[in-house]
């Protein structure tokens, strides 16, 4: 959503309603935490979601929906997100939709834009936003790991630059993750036509970027890469057809 934050502030000039829905609560689950900290656990969702709260109240959109989902699960449940999705759809009636970019920064963002790719082929308006992702071996920050031409690029202005650094220090919880975020532009396009079974761009991925760390650090995303790209792979073909459009 932060990550989002100046495309936002546009189209809510424009005259838009922004609604925003969370898939995950933003937290990896207890297991994953340091075995000292997992007593924290209900303090540590209920500090994320206070967290977003203030973010979409500095923002001026409003919350469809909250999962209680843990983070790095979604790409596993990707029919049941879709679900929640088709929820969020029918209570939000949106003309169009956005959501995070396939390109290899996070499984989770991967899945979601699957779940995207769905609605796009029953003829709903799809935008995808540029992240983070390491193609070509090096950091990637709003930008593609390719090209089709139909890149939008937003140059933000001063007090948009400042009204982004305000918005993604409403997450002191994520300072280790986002707080290296650039604020100079944002990037999107409308959703193109990927191929889900594969990773989006050769070599290393930024999610794995430090699984060689020789034990199992909380921060360090673990998931093979292999393993998320055949379960968007299996949600897809197993996909039953269905009226995905607004309404």
């Amino acid at each position: 959503m932060v990550g989002f934050a100046a495309a936002i502030g546009r189209a809510k000039a424009a005259g838009a309603e922004i609604s925003v829905l969370f898939l995950t609560h933003g937290c990896v689950d207890a297991a994953t935490m340091w075995p000292w900290a997992r007593g924290g656990y209900a303090r540590a969702v209920a500090r994320r979601r206070a967290e977003a709260e203030r973010a979409l109240e500095a923002l001026g959109v409003v919350a469809v929906g909250w999962s209680d989902r843990p983070a790095r699960h979604l790409w596993r449940e990707l029919a049941e997100a879709e679900a929640e999705v088709r929820q969020g759809v029918c209570v939000a009636q949106p003309d169009q939709l956005w959501a995070p970019a396939f390109e290899g920064g996070n499984p989770d963002h991967d899945g979601v834009n699957a779940i995207a790719s769905r609605f796009v082929a029953a003829g709903v308006s799809v935008l995808e936003f540029a992240e983070y992702n390491l193609a070509g071996g090096r950091p990637r920050i709003n930008r593609f790991p390719s090209a089709t031409g139909a890149e939008v690029e937003l140059t933000l202005t001063d007090a948009e630059r400042d009204a982004k650094r305000r918005a993604i220090g409403l997450y002191p919880s994520e300072a280790g993750n986002i707080g290296f975020t650039p604020v100079q532009r944002e990037t999107f396009r409308p959703l193109p036509s990927h191929d889900y079974s594969r990773p989006p761009h050769t070599g290393r991925l930024w999610y794995a970027r430090f699984q060689w760390v020789p034990f199992r650090h909380p921060m360090v995303d673990f998931t093979d890469p292999a393993d998320v790209y055949a379960a968007i792979a299996a949600y897809l073909e197993g996909a039953a057809a269905m009226p995905l459009a607004p309404g």
